[in-house]
């Protein structure tokens, strides 16, 4: 449902940018770079131009001439889509499920998020480095992230909005040879959308 309803908002939020004749390039999610639109002709297909800057506008079927718009114009439009996900790593010691002391308030900060966005949906990811057996790596990359899920779930976070799996030491942060001890690959990944 939350994806059809991103789809809605996207639908709209095009069709009022390529609205009589003309396509506006917005500014990206959260400070991202607004990237960039390609026009071109409707008959040959040659490119016409592009947009580059956010907040401009040209019209269709002509050579692009960039236009800029007031930044407020779709403010209303664009307000309503939700907040893109948020990331939080927590890291463990090694071998363990044991938070190190530096990740241990970063859980009340995944919480806050969590609270403050309603049909909230967490995925909890855990990971290892490469000591060990790969299939050792797996049940703790799984185990780190189940404990997460329950310290949170402990706090008040409804279970159904969550999605716990393990990676072992298949998604390395820093990549490292076989049997190398690496703290930041010792991790729990949290997105919150």
């Amino acid at each position: 449902m939350r994806a059809l309803l991103a789809l809605l908002a996207a639908t709209l939020l095009l069709a009022a940018c390529v609205s009589r004749g003309s396509v506006t390039l917005l500014p990206g999610e959260a400070g991202a770079p607004a990237g960039s639109v390609v026009v071109l002709d409707p008959k040959t297909g040659a490119e016409k131009g592009s947009l580059t800057a956010e907040n401009t506008r040209t019209r269709l079927g002509r050579a692009v001439a960039a236009r800029t718009i007031k930044a407020t114009r779709y403010a209303k439009l664009t307000s309503g889509l939700p907040a893109p996900a948020a990331h939080y790593t927590l890291y463990f010691l090694e071998g363990t499920t044991t938070l190190t002391p530096e990740s241990q308030p970063v859980l009340k900060d995944v919480f806050a998020e969590i609270a403050k966005r309603p049909g909230a949906e967490v995925q909890i990811t855990g990971h290892t480095d490469t000591v060990g057996k790969e299939e050792d790596n797996d049940m703790l990359s799984l185990r780190r992230a189940f404990e997460i899920r329950e310290v949170l779930v402990a706090q008040g976070l409804n279970p159904n909005i969550t999605r716990s799996v393990g990676r072992g030491s298949r998604e390395l942060l820093v990549p490292t040879p076989p049997n190398t001890e690496e703290p930041r690959n010792r991790r729990v990944e949290i997105t919150v959308r």
